[in-house]
């Protein structure tokens, strides 16, 4: 079934020719029972399913609510309206998942960062997260292709580690021992990490320089990338407990 689907973010680069395609994905919008936005994740832009009056039972149309799942089947013409070039003129349309409209956060409108914090397992379905996201997978991607194209090893450095990296912040702790007060206690009374996973003290890591230096003195130019992690509690752009 999947591999038959084109994708939006294809359909959206191709000209009008009334070849049949189908797409899938969730519903953003719909408006006047005819007009669909439809967005499968592969693009920020949607892709604007058209349904033919009195092409749909009455059920069907009361279904098509906000992130409902759907598989559309047609024709991609020239789309008369503003906004998008083509669109897709639906000869069958199939729901693969209901969602309920009044009980989905997400509704089309404006949402703040702290509503969409709360909406973790959604919010990349928002516009906001969508774009911020592809920003940072393109940065990635020329990070690497630079350092790539000049013959630099990527060195993944550990995430879990005992060393401080020369004091670069505090650190988050990782341990295995109860957190209740029962953690076992050595002879002067402070936490036996030789009991924990370990069998030591460890933290996230502050920074991978210390093993991007071990590593360089053997396979000569490395690069690192994150992440990192530093246990300041400073709500500020320029102090992230992840980066």
């Amino acid at each position: 079934m999947f591999n038959k689907r084109t994708k939006i973010k294809t359909v959206l680069s191709t000209e009008a020719s009334e070849q049949q395609i189908t797409v899938m994905g969730w519903v953003r919008s719909f408006r006047n029972n005819q007009f669909l936005a439809v967005n499968d994740g592969s693009t920020i832009h949607n892709l604007q399913v058209v349904l033919p009056l009195g092409s749909q039972p009455e059920e069907t149309l009361k279904r098509l609510t906000t992130s409902a799942a759907v598989k559309a089947t047609g024709k991609l013409i020239a789309s008369l309206g503003k906004g998008q070039s083509v669109e897709l003129v639906a000869e069958n349309l199939e729901i693969l998942g209901d969602s309920d409209g009044e009980k989905y956060p997400l509704q089309p409108k404006k949402h703040s960062l702290e509503f969409l914090r709360e909406k973790a397992h959604l919010r990349f379905r928002t516009n906001t997260f969508s774009a911020v996201f592809r920003v940072r997978n393109a940065v990635a991607f020329a990070i690497h292709q630079f350092f790539q194209e000049r013959g630099f090893v990527y060195l993944h450095t550990p995430i879990i580690t005992a060393s401080d990296a020369e004091g670069a912040g505090e650190m988050f702790r990782v341990t295995t021992l109860p957190l209740n007060g029962t953690a076992p206690r050595n002879e002067h009374g402070d936490i036996d990490f030789k009991e924990d996973f370990f069998g030591r003290s460890t933290n996230l890591t502050v920074s991978g320089q210390l093993e991007g230096e071990l590593g360089a003195t053997a396979l000569g130019e490395i690069y690192t990338f994150g992440p990192t992690f530093r246990a300041e509690n400073s709500n500020t752009t320029r102090h992230l407990a992840e980066f």
